[in-house]
């Protein structure tokens, strides 16, 4: 049965370009990358033939493709057997297959770069073993240091120093940690980014991509603290301060190396002169004035408040950096430094006595080792039970501890027993009623998460421990009533998986709604434009509802708080760095003696500074402009602030984000950027987030270099997994990766990734997908090879015009050519990234490869001198359009092969990274032959299609019927056969173009070309009718099912709520769906018919 030309696979499968993402991943036989360079009944050239030209070598073929033949053989000599078998009286035995010798893989040698860092790449000839067909490693190399040292990264000025006219177009990195490795996130962003840098470029803006990376202040001080204590023994506290910090930074220098190299193998076109890091001299600079800038103006203030306490990392933490688990009872959970699970999700019930009577009033509570620290019982003041005890005390079983009972609105009196018992020092809620009633609030926990001197007998006992023994000594004392599920939040360290612990500790914060506001005004106003507008809500709501950030870390490694405690001679107090009256803030040491000498005159003093330093998203909230020169009055902050966009992931836009746009605002008057994209989340194929534990974490640089499968165990195993992940880690990489991961290059990855990114959900990332793109790129590099091949000694014209003589395939791929352009830039310019890559790759593979040089062999065979030049061209001005085009998604390729090209006279342009991208040409518009080419186009896809569904692999016999008298016209045009002929492959013999009235031909395959005309293919004798038609009748039940489900789930919701890109892509797919329909439709008809007959 003929299906719809862009999908031999059955609809509501994933099929070709024009029904789902590029790069097509069904069995299309003629787009299908994964196949196509191999495919000779296209009508395409074989990989490794150069577009058929018989002067070339023959290409080596691969492993993959020499198995693909062998079993092709074996299929045909087994059909072979079979007919020979019941030609001679129907022997059920087939006869043996004889078994073919497998062609031995020709293993080229490591790839090594021969040009010197820095230079210019010496180009090799296409007969170099490494060059003969699309090899990523050997394409990628030499390229960077080139473009590096050229300073075409750097941003273009006028010789005024200031932007060109095109304006300004910057980037600030979210800077990665340096700490981290390369994450497949970070290949997204970088990719992304990098487009509408190198786009951007190209059209003659000012660009500036800068780098840099982070100081992660838990993550880095983690990670140098577990190496110090695994190779030397040794804590922070053995080295002190000043030597750790070297430790650190030494670190930090091999580790910063790492990630920045994974970076620069992405392509990014960062100017690396500019590259920054958070605890550079300037950026500290820019964090110390800002510290002390808003100290002084009291937006910063030290208080002595309930902060996240982590006990493995021993540091206050944000709210953002704390994960709430939700349980819906009881649930044993692994805790960091404990041996057994600890229970979680349960209420457990228990009675205090009354003092002075024989009475006793009965709590709840979800964490009970905290009774040791209650001051208080509250209960609700209407609550006819406990009337009689508002102004009493229970007296606490194990401390020598009097607690009020009081009364308060917060109880809620239907709630577990209507009595609360009250820890002001460990619980938020209790911490605001402690204040109302001024009640005593006392710290139970030391800061490693054992009891403290206010415990009693469970000093020293860890706080776990104590939720047991706690229970048992109640048990005794007989006042533990019982146990309850019940469902809970539970609060998990982000960086350690501790269960964190709400402990009072005075600490910097900084007042944050008055710096809200503005920030909420100016995304409303459009100042700032935050795309998708999910986020832009996201944003708004939570900056409603912000409260005041803590930002205090106690680490060492960071920007250290530059704080001053005032210490006065003989007057010193405990508990006296909790008041805000007695810091002082200063740049330098100087200043701040010179700031307490004004606040106390008089006084005798020492200043002593706060050892804490700050949360690591304060720096990062200045990176925007700290990195353009900040503080200091700068040519590169008065040239290129505001940024332009900043590209993240949703998941930092409140950490990081709304921070940075509510300090700029703050601290410079403007906005730190003018649009902000989020990405969406990368996650497995499967739709599972990425995680160590389940194996599907991919290093970006394993998908550009290829692993074996043994390689991805072993890196399994350095990850310190505990056996039972290990084992579902390494059966998930054998399920998926059972060879491995091929070898795909920097570019393949990029485009995929860009063309993933369709503005909507999550990503769901599949190898596959990519080593489709790295097809593409082979497809990309051998029809460029090919038409350098035609091109011979040429040189084209001055200017990108057309001479008036252009044959009608001319003017059609100059005209896809403006319009693909247009397509392009205008898809950019509305951030739709996955449509973008869909025109640019259909323009190139469809348009230009399928289609105009196939259809420009016959005319460099046969035609005249002036119809090969203006083939020529034209066709150089096809390919300089499409690598320009292609450049910024496929940077390495493209430049391979654009210098290969010859450039037009005059044209002095070093490197297509600076060249121009192409723009729409009103003089290339021509829909007239748009309409006539594209409906031979049509009309030789659907030949294609039907000798490919039937394999008919020669002497096909072809008609094609116009339905009205201008499609007749057309056909009928002298140029129209030879045309088809070119494009509907070898295996058709003839083509016989019908009239309107005459009758269709019967026993034949049908095809509809849209409403124009209709493709038959005469398969009398050649096909099972019977079979043909059980077969047609499957595939039109199951084509009406993907109708009837596509049209379901197109609603006024989906047209309201899925991006355009996806919309796109599920009407395209409905489309096909439907032609799919009438084809099965028809050619059942004519089945019938042969039956008949």
């Amino acid at each position: 049965m003929a299906l719809n030309g862009a999908s031999h696979n059955i609809t509501g499968d994933r099929t070709g370009p024009t029904s789902g993402p590029p790069p097509p991943l069904g069995a299309d036989s003629k787009k299908d990358i994964l196949d196509a360079a191999g495919s000779e009944a296209t009508g395409q050239h074989t990989g490794g033939k150069d577009g058929g030209d018989g002067e070339q070598g023959k290409k080596v073929k691969t492993e993959k493709e020499l198995e693909k033949e062998r079993k092709k053989a074996e299929k045909d000599a087994k059909f072979k057997a079979k007919k020979a078998a019941q030609a001679t009286g129907g022997e059920k035995t087939a006869a043996p297959k004889e078994k073919k010798a497998k062609a031995e893989k020709e293993v080229l040698p490591e790839y090594v770069e021969e040009t010197k860092p820095g230079d210019k790449k010496m180009l090799k000839s296409f007969d170099d073993p490494h060059f003969k067909a699309y090899n990523p490693k050997a394409v990628e190399s030499g390229w960077d240091s080139w473009w590096e040292k050229e300073g075409f990264f750097k941003p273009e000025l006028t010789p005024e120093g200031k932007v060109k006219e095109a304006g300004s177009f910057v980037i600030p990195i979210p800077p990665p940690n340096v700490t981290g490795k390369l994450h497949c996130g970070h290949a997204l962003a970088t990719a992304l980014q990098d487009v509408l840098i190198r786009w951007h470029r190209m059209r003659g803006f000012s660009t500036l991509y800068v780098p840099g990376c982070d100081h992660a202040g838990i993550a880095t001080q983690s990670v140098v603290e577990k190496m110090l204590w695994r190779r030397e023994k040794q804590t922070r506290y053995d080295l002190g301060r000043a030597k750790f910090l070297e430790k650190t930074m030494e670190w930090k220098d091999e580790y910063h190396d790492n990630i920045m190299g994974a970076i620069r193998r992405l392509g990014g076109s960062f100017d690396w002169s500019r590259e920054a890091f958070t605890m550079d001299e300037n950026l500290s600079a820019a964090v110390t004035e800002t510290f002390c800038q808003l100290h002084e103006e009291g937006l910063i203030y030290r208080s002595n408040r309930l902060v996240n306490w982590c006990t493995q990392l021993n540091t206050a933490l944000s709210n953002l950096e704390v994960d709430n688990v939700e349980l819906t009872g009881r649930t044993l959970l692994d805790v960091p430094g404990y041996d057994r699970k600890v229970e979680f999700g349960v209420l457990t019930h228990f009675k205090y006595a009354i003092d002075g009577t024989d009475d006793f009033i009965e709590v709840a509570t979800t964490r009970p080792e905290t009774m040791l620290g209650d001051t208080a019982i509250a209960v609700n003041p209407k609550d006819e039970r406990y009337k009689n005890l508002v102004g009493k005390s229970a007296k606490h079983p194990f401390v020598d501890r009097l607690m009020p009972i009081v009364a308060d609105n917060y109880v809620e009196a239907d709630f577990g027993t209507g009595a609360v018992k009250i820890t002001p020092a460990h619980d938020p809620n209790d911490f605001a009623l402690g204040q109302r009633h001024n009640l005593e609030f006392v710290n139970i926990l030391n800061d490693n998460g054992t009891m403290n001197h206010n415990t009693g007998k469970f000093e020293g006992q860890k706080r776990f421990d104590v939720r047991y023994t706690v229970v048992e000594e109640l048990t005794k004392l007989g006042l533990y009533v019982k146990k309850e599920d019940n469902p809970m939040k539970v609060p998990i360290c982000q960086r350690s998986k501790d269960v964190i612990e709400p402990i009072q500790k005075p600490q910097w914060w900084m007042k944050m709604e008055s710096l809200a506001r503005p920030a909420i005004a100016a995304v409303q106003r459009g100042d700032i434009v935050i795309r998708p507008e999910s986020c832009e809500k996201t944003y708004v709501h939570w900056l409603s509802n912000i409260n005041d950030w803590c930002l205090s870390r106690q680490l060492w490694w960071g920007h250290q708080c530059p704080a001053y405690l005032v210490k006065f001679e003989g007057e010193q107090k405990d508990g006296s760095d909790i008041d805000n009256e007695l810091w002082v803030t200063g740049r330098t040491l100087e200043e701040a003696q010179k700031k307490a000498e004004a606040k106390f005159p008089g006084k005798t003093f020492q200043l002593e500074r706060d050892p804490d330093v700050l949360d690591t998203w304060f720096s990062s909230g200045l990176w925007p402009f700290s990195t353009l020169g900040w503080p200091k009055k700068t040519s590169d902050l008065e040239n290129f602030f505001p940024t332009s966009v900043l590209e993240t992931g949703w998941d930092i836009l409140f950490p990081w984000v709304a921070r940075m746009v509510m300090l700029s605002l703050k601290l410079t008057g403007k906005v730190p950027f003018k649009e902000v994209y989020c990405h969406s989340l990368i996650r497995d194929n499967e739709g599972r987030k990425m995680s160590k534990s389940l194996g599907n974490v991919i290093d970006p640089i394993d998908i550009m270099e290829g692993i074996s499968l043994q390689e991805l165990n072993d890196k399994l195993r350095l990850g310190n997994l505990d056996p039972k992940e290990f084992k579902t880690a390494e059966r998930y990489q054998k399920t998926v990766f059972p060879q491995g991961i091929p070898e795909c290059g920097s570019d393949a990855l990029r485009m995929a990734l860009v063309g993933y990114t369709t503005g909507g959900g999550d990503i769901a990332f599949d190898v596959a997908v990519i080593h489709g793109y790295r097809r593409f790129a082979n497809k990309v590099y051998q029809a460029t090879k090919y038409v350098l091949g035609r091109l011979g000694e040429f040189t084209p014209r001055s200017t990108i015009s057309k001479s008036g003589n252009e044959s009608l395939p001319e003017r059609w791929i100059l005209h896809k050519l403006s319009i693909s352009s247009k397509r392009v830039n205008d898809h950019l310019e509305k951030r739709e990234f996955s449509l973008s890559t869909q025109v640019a790759y259909r323009y190139f593979y469809e348009c230009l490869c399928d289609t105009y040089i196939e259809n420009s062999k016959a005319i460099f065979d046969e035609g005249s001198e002036e119809e090969k030049e203006s083939a020529k061209q034209t066709l150089y001005t096809a390919i300089e359009g499409g690598l320009t085009m292609l450049h910024p998604f496929l940077p390495f390729l493209t430049e391979e092969l654009w210098q290969r090209l010859p450039r037009r006279e005059g044209d002095t342009t070093r490197s297509i990274v600076v060249a121009s991208f192409p723009q729409y040409v009103q003089e290339f518009d021509d829909e007239a032959a748009d309409a006539e080419y594209e409906l031979l186009v049509e009309c030789s896809k659907g030949l294609r299609s039907l000798t490919a569904e039937y394999s008919v692999k020669d002497s096909a016999t072809t008609f094609i019927k116009p339905l009205d008298s201008p499609t007749s016209t057309i056909l009928s045009a002298p140029t129209s056969l030879p045309s088809m002929r070119s494009l509907a492959g070898k295996s058709i013999s003839t083509i016989t173009i019908l009239s309107p009235s005459d009758a269709a031909p019967t026993g034949c395959a049908v095809y509809t070309v849209g409403a124009s005309a209709t493709a038959f293919l005469d398969i009398k004798g050649r096909i099972d009718v019977d079979k043909e038609i059980a077969k047609a009748n499957d595939k039109l039940r199951r084509a009406n099912d993907s109708i009837e489900k596509l049209k379901k789930i197109m609603d006024e919701e989906w047209e309201e709520k899925v991006s355009e890109a996806v919309k796109e892509m599920e009407r395209e797919r409905l489309r096909a769906a439907e032609l799919e329909r009438g084809n099965f439709e028809k050619s059942i008809e004519q089945f019938l018919g042969l039956k008949i007959v």
